[in-house]
């Protein structure tokens, strides 16, 4: 390969999301072999057209990668990420991942930059809607089903080779404010942020993705600490890393590269082996090698990670697409949308057990801007979504109780701030036994650049919402957003609270069987849920204070007398306005059943670290209803060399029992996973005394202990 053509392997091109047509001097380019990869490509017939000029015409005849965020479906749009995670059910997340492939290899893409696996400590940040969440271990199981998903056989017509991203500490951006720095020390970047990458690079992932943030200092992207020391040197990492849109040149604004020639020697200088959209690669190399600051061997380390991969992916042998579009939305993908999404949804509320209805004989008002709004249910990032495929919550009620059901939105739209549509709301609420509000977030409202200081609901929802309890009906309230959701305001106006996430394209017929009792819902949180957004970041795997806060220490700002003394009221560390505790606890949820915990035993008192722990214990569900129980496993190690967090998850089991049933359930944890990155650099369990819990979440359960000796 000459010079040029090893240069043009590293050069991704392409459009914007939204753009058409290539440019004639793209077509030259890839005639002369001088393109790696492209973004954003989907019409069927450019795809071949261009990768047969790649094959046929081009000097070495090495095919193209087509590339396309499919993040949560491709056109079967499943619910967001962090609604899967809401499952937490890895194996629902590995059949939507390849339904996603399925799907989008029949028009041709081949790549997909996801899983995003940013590690998410704050709600006010957009992009925790692509997010697995705020705990490693959970993220790094769902990692796994992820790339087995997308991936499946890489060779084979139907393989999407998967992108870890961003690598790393994007989900930390410093004040939940997208792109923005993070500062994560070495301890932390270890113990928390890198485990799902690692986890990727264990479950066979293909590429991987530099981040746009800097991390202590230093960009992503020219980060060697990262993308060799520790993701090709530590993980023995073989496949292909990209930048991030613009990341290359973005590391000028961020102080750190002088110009773009600075910029295409420090990204190769740390790793980087294609560059996306910029052109810094393609228009410095060159002379980069030619004045000897890079060697050309430092080029054909880059190229041959590229061509590796296009080699596993199987492009030479089978360089073109055989479209099949008849598969989109087929039954057996929709039938997965839906239960994926019914598993996602989250019961945080059901006072007097409102929930199920019963709508045969209760007349139902539907009020809401998210009650039928098609395009929005889908979510962010779902460029090949289609609206008109969308079953909304107000078709599936329509079709299956129309005689019983009254429907009127009350805001045009989640922002909307006009009032004219509450007299029609509150009129068809008067003649209602129930009131269902469903509300959140546009689509827009998260994601990338999306984030927001105020994590209430937009608009004037609430005002609705008000005027609606004064009616003194019954409300169940249905949350359908990227994020958590500020409700303190509205909490005690709604009997039942479902979130729903943005479910995708079959949230509707999910949201009917979960609020006609045809199933209970099994959702759990994946993330910490504030009263407020002054509490972010909030996060239950935190560490403790020389003061932690109490029930019995905390001091409420309404507690404190008028002209009291200047003092240290409670002595800990909470807010005096917002306390210590959140809204909901990380891995909290409710069924349409109880369940009760029992008789927990350890096989014994004492482990070295070649055990493992076996925990047993009995479940019964006391309720009515057959449901399943998200068991939850967490330790403390209560004493370190480095302060540990309070507990971490490290196990769940999906338990499912009918009503009365009782089940003996056994759990083996292995005492090596209790290993720890230390301040010497060293991965080591520590001897000493531990506590373990197993309850339905993070603040309950049953507690015993046991020593690491």
């Amino acid at each position: 390969m000459t010079l040029e053509e090893k240069i043009g392997q590293t050069s991704q091109r392409g459009t914007s999301s939204m753009g058409k047509g290539l440019s004639e001097e793209l077509i030259t380019k890839v005639r002369k072999g001088e393109i790696g990869s492209f973004l954003n490509v989907t019409d069927s017939q450019t795809i071949n057209f261009l990768q047969k000029t790649a094959v046929e015409e081009s000097p070495n005849g090495i095919p193209l990668i087509f590339a396309r965020d499919v993040i949560h479906g491709f056109k079967t749009i499943f619910p967001i990420p962090l609604g899967q995670a809401a499952t937490w059910n890895p194996d629902l997340i590995e059949k939507g991942s390849r339904i996603a492939a399925i799907e989008a290899t029949a028009s041709g893409i081949r790549w997909t930059f996801a899983p995003m696996l940013d590690i998410a400590r704050d709600s006010r940040w957009g992009r925790i809607a692509e997010s697995p969440g705020e705990d490693p271990f959970l993220a790094s199981k769902f990692t796994e089903a992820y790339i087995k998903g997308f991936q499946g056989d890489l060779s084979s017509p139907t393989g999407m080779l998967a992108c870890a991203k961003h690598f790393v500490g994007y989900g930390a951006a410093e004040g939940g404010r997208d792109y923005n720095i993070a500062i994560i020390h070495e301890q932390l970047l270890h113990n928390v942020y890198l485990k799902p990458f690692e986890a990727a690079v264990k479950s066979g992932v293909g590429s991987f993705m530099s981040s746009f943030n800097e991390l202590n200092g230093v960009p992503a992207t020219g980060n060697k600490y990262l993308l060799k020391t520790i993701l090709r040197n530590t993980w023995g990492f073989d496949g292909l890393v990209v930048s991030d849109w613009n990341s290359v040149t973005e590391m000028i604004p961020h102080g750190f590269a002088a110009d773009e020639k600075h910029a295409a020697m420090l990204s190769a200088n740390a790793g980087l082996d294609m560059e996306m959209t910029s052109t810094a690669y393609e228009d410095h190399l060159k002379n980069l090698i030619e004045s000897g600051v890079i060697a050309e061997s430092q080029l054909d380390d880059m190229v041959r990670n590229i061509l590796r991969v296009k080699l596993k992916m199987g492009l030479f042998e089978q360089p073109y697409t055989r479209f099949n579009h008849s598969i989109f939305y087929d039954e057996k993908h929709l039938v997965s949308a839906k239960q994926t999404a019914i598993e996602s949804i989250v019961l945080l509320k059901n006072y007097n057990n409102l929930l199920p209805l019963d709508f045969k004989n209760q007349k139902i008002a539907l009020i809401g801007p998210l009650a039928d709004a098609p395009h929005e249910q889908l979510g962010t990032w779902v460029f090949d979504g289609e609206s008109e495929h969308t079953q909304t919550l107000k078709m599936s009620l329509s079709e299956a109780y129309g005689k019983n059901l009254m429907f009127s939105k009350g805001l045009a739209f989640s922002r909307d701030s006009l009032t004219d549509k509450f007299d029609e709301a509150l009129e068809i609420a008067r003649k209602s036994d129930v009131i269902i509000f469903a509300g959140g977030e546009e689509a827009i409202l998260s994601g990338e650049a999306h984030s927001r200081a105020n994590i209430d609901l937009p608009g004037i929802q609430e005002e609705l919402i008000h005027k609606l309890a004064k009616l003194g009906k019954p409300i169940v309230l249905i949350i359908m957003a990227g994020r958590p959701i500020t409700i303190s305001n509205i909490y005690n106006e709604a009997d039942a609270i479902l979130m729903a996430w943005h479910p995708g394209t079959m949230g509707g017929p999910a949201l009917k069987d979960i609020l006609n009792g045809e199933t209970s819902p099994s959702g759990r949180l994946p993330v910490t849920w504030p009263k407020t957004s002054g509490q972010e970041p909030i996060y239950y795997n935190h560490k403790n204070t020389g003061r932690p806060a109490s029930e019995e220490s905390f001091v409420a700002i309404d507690d404190i007398p008028v002209g009291a003394w200047q003092s240290s009221l409670g002595n800990t560390s909470h807010y005096l306005d917002a306390g210590y505790q959140p809204m909901f606890p990380f891995g909290f949820g409710l069924t349409y059943s109880t369940f009760e915990y029992s008789e927990m035993t350890l096989n014994k008192a004492s482990f070295s670290i070649m055990d493992s722990v076996l925990i047993t214990f009995k479940l019964t569900n006391t309720g009515k209803a057959e449901a399943t129980e998200v068991v939850q496993y967490y330790v403390q190690d209560i004493t370190g060399s480095i302060t540990r967090p309070v507990r971490e998850l490290v196990g769940f089991s999906r338990v499912t029992l009918k009503a009365g049933e009782s089940r003996e359930v056994t759990y083996t944890l292995p005492v090596e996973n209790l290993k720890f990155y230390n301040i010497d650099k060293e991965w080591v369990v520590e001897p000493g005394d531990f506590n373990i819990w197993v309850g339905p979440n993070c603040q309950e359960g049953l507690k015993s202990s046991f020593v690491v000796d």
